[in-house]
C-alpha cells in the first residue's frame, strides 16, 4: 500500500512541542488535519491548534503490514516522534 505522510508539530497544553506524522491512504490535506485532531483528542490534547500549517504533506512511501492494517481500519496511523 502506498501511504501519504503528513509531518505534524503542535503545542501541547503544557507548552511542549509534539512532533508526529499522520499516515493516510489518501493524499488529502484536510483529512490529515482531521485525523491529527481526532488522535490529539483521544490523548487529552483536543485543544491543540492543528491546521495545514502544523500538519503538512511531506512525502509518499510504501507501508508495512501493521500500518496498512491500521489505515484500513481507522483511516490513519499516527507515527509518534518527539514529545508524544
Amino acid at each position: 500500500m502506498q501511504i501519504h505522510v503528513y509531518d505534524t508539530y503542535v503545542k501541547a497544553k503544557d507548552g511542549h512541542t509534539m512532533h508526529f506524522d499522520v499516515f493516510t491512504g489518501v493524499k488529502d490535506d484536510q483529512k490529515a488535519v482531521e485525523y491529527a485532531k481526532e488522535w490529539l483528542a483521544s490523548i487529552g490534547e483536543g485543544d491543540a491548534v492543528v491546521t495545514s500549517k502544523e500538519c503538512s504533506f511531506c512525502h509518499s512511501q510504501s507501508a508495512p503490514a501493521d500500518v496498512t492494517e491500521a489505515i484500513n481500519k481507522d483511516g490513519y496511523y499516527i507515527y509518534k516522534m518527539e514529545g508524544c
